[in-house]
C-alpha cells in the first residue's frame, strides 16, 4: 500500500478531525490539575529514588527513577490541553 492510499485510508475514519468522547472525558477532567503536581510528582520521584538508592534498594531505586520522565510528559500534555482546549 501507497503512503498516499494508507493517508487516505486514515482520513476517512475521521473525517472532522475530532477527540473520541473518551479521550474529551479525560481532558477535561485533567485540565483541572495543577501543572505544579506534575512537577512535584517527578521532583518526589527523584528524591525517592536517591534515597532507596542510599538504603541500597538498587532495583527499587531504579524503578522509581524512571518516574520523573512520564510525570514532566504528563505535565507538557496538561498544559497543552489547559492552553489549546481540547476539539
Amino acid at each position: 500500500m501507497e503512503a498516499q492510499d494508507l493517508k487516505n485510508k486514515v482520513d476517512s475514519m475521521n473525517p472532522d478531525k475530532k477527540e473520541g468522547k473518551v479521550a474529551t472525558a479525560i481532558e477535561e477532567q485533567t485540565a483541572k490539575i495543577p501543572s505544579d503536581v506534575f512537577l512535584w510528582a517527578a521532583v518526589g520521584s527523584i528524591g525517592a529514588s536517591l534515597v532507596l538508592k542510599i538504603m541500597k534498594k538498587d532495583d527499587e531505586a531504579l524503578f522509581v527513577g524512571q518516574w520523573p520522565a512520564p510525570f514532566l510528559l504528563l505535565g507538557i500534555y496538561n498544559k497543552l490541553v489547559k492552553q489549546l482546549g481540547h476539539d
